[in-house]
């Protein structure tokens, strides 16, 4: 029955144009409602994506969409040639996260999978990728029936692997900007669980950080528990590299250029009255500017190799520090003529109170990609609020006690999400293809 749904749905005409953008929008929500369902009911893990591609790249061409698949693995390529003008890419990530559903929706995900590392785990739109897929099939929707309203080349991707951090990287190895038009301006936007549903949020500037995975291999010589004198205890050097890492930020580094280095695992040992020859720390490393993001991973490397000195550790027993170059995301950066002009004309469309500037957040985005594979295009990814109302109201704006994005329990207002995105994709998309 819920295919017969969503079937019902993509086939439905692109919606007539209304008076005017919201009644537009709103009256496309039952049909948009249908397939976020049925996307969230059915969600694919990074680099996994073909359900919900399929789905995107169908609606594109029912529109009149060139559209492309698979390309960098699993994204779609969607392009609509209007006359002469500028070229626009609008982007939308596809995957989803593994984590077990918690929210009690009636269409919450029962997906399980298995992954890479052999572990079975849920599998959840926990960071509202679904939201953004339905935004993609609207605003497509909106810009196909108001074809009289702009002109110049509109290119729309979905993109996979925005979780991991392969995605985009992955399209663009994969001839984003070769084999397709180079856009002149790039637009994203992300829900929000740290604002109020239907609020948009503009951070101009740097606003999502540097993302580096590190880990640490630390050695030691193991024995019993009982004399220690006769080990060296990879435990006490790893405590005392976690403590010394801590000063990288709070005395090596400028407090106006925030950073982060957190050790999110230290594993070691397996028994009470053995001292383990081998300790291995896992680190987030958060960063803005390309220059703090060195000093950071410099000194990483530098403070466990000169803890281990201290501890009198052999040349043969240094610390293995290893940097994931495959998993680094670099800072996204909202270039600032874009970005007050979008906030501007947010503000004239919704008001003053459902659009305003945001703080910088130390998350991680790989649309920044977009924008470091060619720095003269224009590029924006803005937020969009989730909160429910009611228990933004309960929580009174305070954000710790609301699920956070990659939450279990996150379940944003999705109409909400969906039909004001809708709006400012779509009204922001007419405004730089705006004829003339």
């Amino acid at each position: 029955m819920k295919a017969m749904w969503l079937a019902a749905a993509l086939l439905q005409a692109a919606p007539v144009v209304a008076q005017n953008l919201d009644q537009s929008v709103t009256a496309d929500l039952p049909s948009l409602m249908t397939i976020y369902r049925d996307l969230h009911t059915h969600p694919e893990l990074s680099m996994h994506e073909a359900r919900s591609p399929a789905i995107l790249a169908a609606e594109a061409r029912k529109l009149g969409f060139t559209v492309t698949e698979h390309v960098g693995k699993t994204g779609v390529v969607a392009v609509m040639k209007n006359g002469p003008g500028p070229i626009l890419l609008i982007r939308a990530d596809m995957d989803a996260l593994p984590v077990v559903e918690q929210t009690n929706l009636p269409f919450a995900s029962a997906v399980r999978a298995t992954l890479a590392s052999g572990v079975e785990t849920g599998v959840m739109h926990a960071c509202g990728h679904d939201t953004h897929m339905t935004t993609w099939i609207a605003t497509a929707r909106q810009m196909a029936a108001r074809k009289a309203d702009w002109s110049g080349t509109l290119v729309m991707i979905a993109q996979p692997g925005e979780e991991t951090g392969e995605g985009a990287k992955a399209m663009l190895d994969d001839g984003l900007y070769t084999r397709f038009p180079k856009p002149d301006t790039a637009i994203a936007f992300h829900d929000s669980a740290s604002l109020p549903a239907g609020v948009i949020g503009v951070t101009p500037g740097y606003a999502l950080a540097n993302v580096d995975s590190v880990d640490i291999t630390v050695k030691g010589v193991g024995g019993h528990g009982a004399y220690p004198q006769t080990t060296r205890d990879p435990i006490v050097l790893g405590a005392r590299i976690v403590t010394t890492l801590q000063t990288l930020v709070s005395r090596e580094n400028d407090p106006a250029d925030p950073a982060v280095v957190t050790v999110g695992s230290f594993h070691a040992g397996a028994k009470h009255n053995i001292i383990s020859d081998e300790a291995k720390l896992q680190l987030t490393v958060r960063s803005y500017k390309p220059e703090v993001r060195k000093r950071l991973l410099d000194g990483i490397a530098r403070i466990a190799r000169g803890e281990a000195i201290a501890a009198g550790m052999p040349d043969d027993k240094m610390p293995v520090v290893l940097v994931h170059d495959e998993m680094y995301t670099p800072a996204t950066f909202n270039t600032e003529p874009l970005s007050d002009h979008a906030l501007a004309l947010f503000q004239g469309h919704f008001g003053a109170d459902r659009a305003i500037k945001t703080a910088a957040v130390m998350g991680g985005e790989d649309f920044s990609r977009l924008w470091l594979a060619d720095k003269n295009i224009q590029s924006l990814i803005f937020w969009v609020g989730g909160v429910p109302k009611a228990k933004w109201d309960a929580a009174g704006g305070d954000t710790s006690k609301l699920p956070s994005l990659h939450s279990p329990f996150w379940a944003p207002d999705a109409e909400a999400v969906i039909s004001t995105a809708t709006e400012a994709m779509t009204a922001l998309a007419l405004d730089v293809l705006k004829k003339g």
